[in-house]
């Protein structure tokens, strides 16, 4: 392939090209859940809806990969990287490039089957209790209706999940071996609207990334655990979800029991928006203490634990948020204010000034603490609006949304006479001002704070290597 010399602002422009509008013109089939959009393909393992899409970001929660349109075109079509700049630029030859992923054919499609059933659980028995530390008891519940058994072949624990007259519709196999590497793989041609599950009476449902963080939960909380209901995704994906709450119509309170990780918290802020699309409103986040709640289950009983993994770019984003400092605005001043700190890099205290220009343009009475109560109201809502599965951009992608806010916010403010109507219109535009500066000044803190780990690493990689020639 020859090489191509993209400018940053043609690579910034492929990158935040509109999947949905992008994909949707190629054919591809999208189907709308909530703000976002599921892309619905087909390969050998059958249908999957795994690939979430909301304008130019995308996550295939099935092979935990996610980011811009760039790596989209790369993940899903197989292409390199100037090919791909080219198709989102529209200056590709080719108007549609082969998938990667294998397409099967419907027709030859394998039947849904559970494996064969070992003649007892002593391995699956043995892997939950001892190396897991659930309840044994816990363990008897599943396996007495048959959604927990050993698998014959190969003794791997089966998961299965049931529809609504209690037949297997989908399976999942997790290895039980002490050597080699762990596995966990959804059998061939399950349906993914069902999934390991126990429903009560209660209107409580409470939402896992896979079975045995489900098992762990309830073996932490048993007192009274039959009479509410748990399910597992195998993933991060919500459709066994929403068909739950399709056919149990009582589940009204959810609790989103995901991973204490990067993927866990931005699952559950993705599910919680789902959700309230569907007209969900009581909805809670229930944390695991460690990485995850089979982790809370090993601290308790003695045993060394993974901790939580922080999420450095959602913590910089909420740390920012909190040292904003309210500035009375003053309206005269305020593009200059705006323009130093953009040309200084000091985006923390833009989004300061963006902030307070933003408090004092909603309102129709203008006081200091008027202005100062607006100013922390804004800030809460900057906090509580946050969408950390959404704030994946690159640098460039962040400096170019933000230059591109405040040549719209300068117009504003350059306007001799303004009507109320505009008043409140250039509040929203400097409110998201703010929101923009702190998530780049979230941004670049975060990048540092990786390049340092990333510099200690390799001075604890070459102090090993000196100790070990000394």
């Amino acid at each position: 392939m020859k090489y191509v010399p993209f400018t940053e602002e043609e690579k910034a422009a492929a990158n935040t090209t509109d999947l949905v509008s992008f994909l949707q013109m190629r054919g591809e089939r999208l189907v709308r859940a909530g703000r976002e959009h599921k892309l619905i393909y087909t390969d050998s393992g059958g249908t999957h809806d795994s690939i979430m899409i909301r304008g130019n970001l995308w996550r295939d929660y099935k092979n935990q990969e996610g980011g811009g349109a760039i790596k989209f075109m790369q993940h899903y079509y197989g292409m390199d990287f100037v090919t791909a700049v080219q198709e989102l630029l529209g200056n590709s030859i080719s108007k549609c490039p082969a998938r990667v992923i294998d397409v099967s054919n419907h027709k030859d499609k394998k039947p849904f089957e559970l494996p064969e059933r070992n003649k007892d659980m002593y391995r699956v028995f043995a892997y939950l209790i001892k190396q897991r530390y659930i309840s044994p008891d816990i363990i008897a519940h599943f396996a007495k209706i048959g959604t927990l058994y050993e698998e014959k072949a190969h003794h791997n624990a089966v998961f299965v999940g049931l529809d609504e007259n209690g037949e297997p519709r989908q399976g999942s196999l997790r290895s039980t071996s002490t050597y080699g590497k762990t596995f966990r793989i959804t059998i061939e041609s399950s349906d993914t609207s069902y999934s390991f599950a126990h429903f009560g009476e209660s209107n409580r449902l409470f939402v896992f990334e896979a079975p045995i963080d489900m098992l762990s939960y309830i073996s932490l909380h048993k007192k009274g655990w039959e009479k509410h209901s748990y399910i597992a995704m195998n993933g991060v994906y919500e459709s066994a979800v929403l068909k739950a709450l399709e056919t149990h119509k009582s589940l009204s309170r959810i609790y989103l029991c995901t991973d204490n990780d990067e993927g866990g918290i931005d699952a559950a802020y993705r599910l919680k928006d789902i959700l309230k699309e569907y007209g969900y409103i009581d909805i809670y986040r229930v944390c695991p203490e460690n990485k995850d709640f089979n982790e809370d289950l090993k601290s308790r009983s003695g045993v060394d634990a993974v901790p939580s993994e922080p999420y450095r770019r959602f913590e910089a984003v909420m740390r920012t948020a909190d040292e904003l400092c309210f500035y009375r605005c003053v309206p005269e001043r305020l593009v200059s204010r705006l323009q130093a700190t953009a040309k200084n890099e000091q985006y923390e205290y833009l989004a300061e000034y963006a902030l307070a220009g933003s408090a004092y343009f909603a309102l129709n009475k203008h006081s200091e603490e008027g202005e100062k109560e607006v100013f922390e109201k804004l800030r809460l809502k900057m906090k509580t609006g946050y969408k950390p599965y959404s704030d994946k951009q690159c640098r460039v992608t962040r400096m170019a949304q933000l230059n591109d806010l405040l040549k719209v916010v300068y117009r504003d403010l350059n306007l001799r006479a303004r009507t109320r109507e505009q008043e409140i219109k250039t509040a929203e535009r400097l409110f998201r001002l703010a929101e923009s500066a702190v998530r780049l000044s979230a941004d670049i803190e975060t990048g540092s704070q990786e390049q340092k780990m990333e510099q200690a690493d390799e001075q604890e990689d070459s102090f090993v290597m000196i100790g070990g020639y000394g």
